[in-house]
């Protein structure tokens, strides 16, 4: 339980440190998903959305409107390559946390 409390902490906080760091343990992998899961889902719920406009539309209107989803494509290509990034790198300190957390128990 050592590990959960922050160096400098007045004894009698440690118990509610220990409870606030175990939450945030438990936690913090449901919060990485969420954040991934809205970000896939707002960039292909503005291009469905602006895509179902295509059939109420005409000529030059048309083509911007075709123009922009592909610029929109490009975004979210890069959006999804970012995120990536992101992912891995808050997965890796986060079993590199708790890894270091296990070797310093045995």
């Amino acid at each position: 339980m050592a590990h959960l409390v922050p160096l400098g902490t007045p004894a009698p906080l440690m118990p509610v440190m220990v409870i606030i760091e175990t939450v945030s343990s438990i936690i913090r992998p449901g919060t990485l998903a969420v954040r991934l899961a809205a970000n896939i889902v707002a960039g292909h719920l503005l291009l469905v959305l602006l895509g179902s406009q295509g059939p109420n539309l005409s000529g030059l209107v048309l083509a911007g409107l075709i123009i922009g989803l592909f610029a929109l494509i490009t975004l979210e290509c890069a959006v999804a390559c970012i995120q990536a990034y992101v992912f891995t790198i808050l997965s890796s300190l986060y079993v590199g946390e708790h890894t270091r957390i296990e070797m310093s128990k045995g």
